[in-house]
């Protein structure tokens, strides 16, 4: 039988006003959900499985990030996802992008699946590499922005978005995808599954328990070093034009965009 796995990530939510805490990073307090590229994976891999494309047996969700990431898992559950893994250790704080996928893959080594899934980029940090460290790292197939995904047998035909139109690509399983948003549209959790969500298995993990080389996670174990980041500039106010006497709106509408060298 065949497994998926989907990687997750939990992110401040939308709503959330962004802004930079005092030590210099996203200020990630406040309400947090699962990010919504991920509930794309998600639905891809619960398409694959009731279309029978796939023999699949189960999908796991994964997540690395703190004791409050655990509700993404609930989440990624209730939208259809059999059992999940949370790596949760101090250890793993200031982790880089290399580092966070070093760490994945050997959560994904110990599921041995067929598929990883994945979106494309996460709500925050909007790397959009995730997918292609993971696959160095498992030294499997990686492809990135899949908009259209076909299994046949151990072949997966995909579209995916490039730079002046859309590649057609095979690869042969296992592999690593991240999905686009444009691939599907992900179903709304029912009640039920809401509420059962946190019956099903979730395992918790250290990364001694996972292991994982404390020297290649966390903020020593990174390569990439966070320097500083600010707000940035706010708009300046709008001009607004009162439409009390037609020519001269026009006049001032014309001489706004001539100002601005539009006309």
């Amino acid at each position: 039988m065949t497994k998926i796995v989907v990687l997750v990530k939990e992110v401040p939510d939308a709503a959330v006003q962004k802004k930079v805490g005092a030590d210099g990073r996203l200020d990630r307090s406040g309400e947090k959900t699962l990010n919504p590229f991920d509930t794309h994976a998600i639905e891809a891999a619960l398409q694959l499985k009731e279309s029978g494309a796939l023999q699949v047996d189960e999908v796991v969700a994964i997540t690395v990030g703190p004791a409050g990431a655990e509700k993404a898992l609930h989440k990624a559950v209730s939208l259809g996802a059999d059992r999940s893994i949370h790596l949760a250790d101090d250890a793993l704080a200031g982790s880089d992008v290399v580092a966070t996928g070093y760490a994945l893959a050997e959560l994904v080594k110990r599921e041995s699946p067929d598929l990883v899934l994945l979106g494309q980029q996460s709500d925050d940090g909007q790397s959009y590499a995730v997918g292609a460290v993971v696959a160095e790292y498992l030294g499997w197939p990686g492809l990135t922005q899949v908009i259209k995904l076909d299994v046949d047998g151990t072949t997966v035909t995909a579209e995916r978005q490039a730079e002046y139109g859309y590649d057609t690509v095979k690869v042969e399983l296992p592999a690593v995808l991240s999905v686009g948003d444009a691939i599907n549209e992900p179903r709304y959790p029912s009640l039920k599954a809401i509420m059962g969500a946190k019956k099903k298995p979730l395992e918790k993990l250290t990364i001694a328990d996972a292991g994982i080389d404390a020297s290649k996670v966390g903020a020593e174990g990174s390569k990439a070093k966070w320097q500083s980041a600010k707000e940035p500039p706010a708009k300046a106010a709008g001009t607004i034009i009162e439409d009390e006497d037609t020519a001269k709106t026009v006049e001032q509408i014309v001489a706004w965009l001539d100002e601005r060298k539009l006309i």
